[in-house]
Parts: C-alpha cells; structure tokens; sequence
C-alpha cells in the first residue's frame, strides 16, 4: 500500500447544498479510492457545501491545503479541475502547492501528467470553467431583467428586514412576498421613532438592543447603517427596485492619498431606473411624509403602513 489519499467536494450554490448534489461526487470519489485500493479516513474527506470556486477562502479548503502541509496524506482525488477552483491561474496555485509538499492530484475525468499535453488539457479545461461561468452569470443576469421588467420579484436577491421571500416553488408557480409580521411591527417603530419622535439613529439602535430585538441574521446589535439603508429603502412605500447600480471604469481620484496609488476604491455608479421598471408590491399607508431629524434621510410620501 502506498501513503494516505483525501478527498475534496465542492458545490457553489446554496440550492445545490439542500438538494444534495454534493453526495453524487462523494459517492464517485469514494468508490474511485476503493478501486485504487486504498482506505479512506473520516478527516480526510473536506466538503465545501454552498461555496463558489471563483475564491479561495473556503472552509473545507483552508483545512485541506492546512493538512496538506503537515503532510497528512500523499494524494488528493478530485472529482474534476473546475471542483477544485472556476479559475486557472487558482487550478494552477493549488496544483504546484500540493505538488511541492509531495502530494499527487487525482482528477476522477482528467489524468494530470507532467507531459506538455497534460498540462495543455489542464489549462483549455481550466479556460472553459472560467467561460462556463461567465456564460452561467450572464444568463442569470439576462433572466432577472426580463423578470424585472415584466413586474416579478423573481429579479429580487432578497428581500428587506419585514418580508419573507416565497420562491415559485413553495408558491402557485410564481414568486411574491409576505408580510412577517413579528419583523413589520419593529419597522413601524422605527419609522414613528425617527419621524414623529425625532430620534437619532443612534438611539433607535439603543432601543432596540436594550429591547432585545434580533435583526434578520439573529444578532442582537443593531448597526446605524442597518437602520439607515431600512430608512432609505424604496421597499416600504411600496416599490423594489432592481438595477440600481451597474459596473463601470474606474474614476480617477480628485487627489491621490500619499503614499498609496491613485486606485478607485469603488467601482460602481448609479443611476435612475425608469418608474415604469420597478417591481411593485402593493402596500399602503395613511402617514404623511416626514424628514428624520439628523438622519439626512427624506422618508416619501406614506412610509409606515406599508408592512
């Protein structure tokens, strides 16, 4: 027999974690080491469950290439390049990493030799991943602005702190959104602390910490920003809107901090999407509109009743 083999799994999406597709590869792998002759231990088998191959910080890789360099097993079986990263130059870093401690890689759809045209197939596989991928985004991009523009929230990614996201399949073929009650009555306060009381952001969050108020990720502390983007978010008079930024070139600076290049820091620029493009959702309301006092935001036209 020769040293110790492991294992390495990846699925990227979180619908393809709670459908199980991960146990397919699993299954391919296992029985593969089983046919080489080797045993397979418990911790040798990493999993990243729901995490893109597009970047390397991934819990069940971090703990592989940590293994790795203590020398815990001699071959890594995969089930192909694009499980192991989306990108080739990442294929490339993780290949010559595990090579230089000694471990062999095993892709179950790819033998990786060491002959140029080994390598050749290693680099067109790792090229068509990264278009794959491309192709995969672009079309998801497409299929939500044509759901946007016909008035579905199929084009939403999630839905502010008060809603609750039906997807098509837990509805009548259709998505839409409810009203989470529990979650909607914490929003009124906070829209009647800040334009009827006058309350600082700041002392909203004080509020609801000293309340005990979860948020939507059940931590108890409140950030002013949370309360600030729930305070400028078109979603509770009414409207969601989908589109609102889009990627660009950078903008130079208007002068350049010493001692750091001249970098844009973000990006991305907005700009107005036509009334006629929203998503609306039909919640009204009978409070006029108010301004927050030192919160720098306007709140429009009834605000409150729209959970």
């Amino acid at each position: 027999m020769k040293g110790q083999v492991a294992i390495y799994a990846r699925v990227s999406s979180e619908k393809q974690a709670e459908s199980h597709t991960i146990d397919s590869q699993l299954a391919a792998l296992r029985e593969r080491v089983a046919a080489d002759g080797f045993e397979l231990l418990e911790e040798l088998q990493f999993v990243d469950n729901g995490y893109s191959g597009t970047t390397l910080i991934r819990p069940g890789l971090e703990r592989l290439r940590d293994t790795a360099a203590m020398g815990a097993f001699d071959q890594l079986y995969v089930h192909s390049p694009d499980r192991l990263a989306r990108k080739y130059a990442y294929q490339i870093l993780l290949v010559d990493e595990l090579r230089r401690v000694g471990i062999e890689v095993v892709f179950l759809n790819h033998a990786l030799g060491r002959s140029p045209e080994d390598e050749l197939l290693l680099q067109v596989q790792g090229m068509m991943a990264e278009y794959e991928r491309a192709k995969i985004m672009e079309r998801s991009r497409r299929g939500r602005r044509h759901a946007a523009l016909r008035g579905s929230v199929n084009a939403l990614v999630g839905v502010p702190y008060g809603y609750r996201y039906i997807g098509k399949h837990q509805g009548s073929g259709e998505a839409s959104v409810e009203v989470l009650e529990d979650e909607a009555r914490v929003v009124r306060q906070i829209f009647t602390w800040v334009g009827r009381d006058r309350m600082p952001i700041q002392q909203v969050c004080v509020r609801l910490v000293e309340a005990g108020v979860p948020t939507r990720s059940g931590k108890t502390w409140w950030r002013q920003g949370t309360v600030a983007r729930m305070l400028k978010n078109p979603a509770y008079i009414g409207s969601a809107v989908f589109g609102k930024t889009q990627s660009g070139p950078q903008r130079p600076r208007l002068r350049v901090y010493r001692g750091k290049p001249a970098q844009a820091r973000y990006p991305y620029s907005s700009y107005a999407v036509p009334e006629d493009k929203w998503i609306r959702c039909n919640f009204q309301t009978d409070t006029p509109s108010v301004r927050g006092r030192r919160s720098g935001v306007t709140l429009g036209g009834r605000v409150t009743g729209c959970l």
